[in-house]
């Protein structure tokens, strides 16, 4: 038996879900090491991660992974932290410059070309350093806590969230928790990690708890706390629902469509108190 190793993301989205690793009693079970999205993802595929809060279309690349129910980063409307921003009007855009720390919003960003905005467009995989981006590029995709902060009086801006919303109908699943499956023989008895993982997220949300992360990402970020506060509780949803499966599913098949993912596979859940290799079926 060992500490299952949890690759995690420094943004302030995933902080209420990592209220008891970083403030409770969670983390004493576990191995924690923060990254960005795409190397959550990459941990879990090379077996140096055991769990990881992966960006939702790599499910669709790494085998022998079980999403825990429940608990995601999503959107039922404007995000604010996935953005296309612009130097000229959407219709003139040639040139894409990507975020290389990202996968699902890259590949939102291709599917909503293709499927309403008109193909044709080209994307380059830079760092995400606005200024440089859009020296090279017409446009650049920007996520996470560096969105936050751009100046949108300067550009022509999307909310790539609320665009999806817009056009297909449906909630938007940007990342959720996923388990190696082969890693669940080796963890330490009696735990259930469906309910901590839940429970850590129901704490993170709690009025005490965004007061102080309010506090506490307001000066990181350049923010004031109200802004972080409503950004968590009105722009981040954190929950698997079947609003949010209904419209992860339809952005596989329209990515898939595309060309941004190569193979679409059924989302299996963790049971409860999981046996070694005990999974469901979603």
């Amino acid at each position: 038996m060992r500490r299952l190793r949890i690759s995690a993301i420094s943004y302030l989205n995933t902080a209420p879900l990592m209220w008891d690793f970083d403030h409770g009693e969670a983390a004493k079970d576990f191995d924690i090491f923060y990254s960005v999205p795409s190397s959550c993802a990459a941990a879990l595929r090379e077996g140096t991660g055991d769990i990881g809060i992966i960006p939702a279309i790599a499910y669709n690349s790494i085998p022998g992974l079980v999403v825990i129910p429940d608990v995601a980063i999503a959107a039922r409307g404007a995000v604010r932290s996935i953005l296309l921003v612009s130097k000229v009007p959407l219709e003139r855009v040639r040139t894409v410059a990507t975020d290389n720390s990202s996968m699902t919003s890259v590949a939102l960003t291709r599917v909503l070309f293709e499927k309403w905005w008109g193909g044709g467009r080209e994307f380059r995989s830079l760092p995400p350093e606005l200024p440089a981006m859009l020296r090279e590029c017409d446009a650049a995709l920007i996520i996470g806590d560096p969105a936050l902060k751009v100046d949108r009086s300067r550009y022509q801006v999307l909310d790539l969230a609320e665009e999806w919303k817009r056009l297909s109908g449906k909630s938007f699943v940007f990342a959720f928790w996923a388990v190696r499956e082969a890693a669940l023989a080796e963890m330490q008895p009696g735990l259930d990690l469906s309910r901590i993982f839940q429970v850590s997220r129901a704490h993170g949300l709690g009025p005490a708890a965004l007061e102080q992360t309010a506090r506490e990402w307001s000066a990181r970020l350049q923010l004031t706390p109200s802004e972080v506060k409503d950004y968590l509780t009105k722009n981040i949803y954190y929950q698997l629902d079947r609003d949010c499966l209904e419209g992860m599913e339809l952005f596989f098949r329209y990515a898939a469509q595309c060309g941004a993912v190569e193979l679409l596979r059924p989302v299996n859940f963790l049971q409860p108190m999981a046996a070694p290799g005990g999974a469901r079926r979603g």
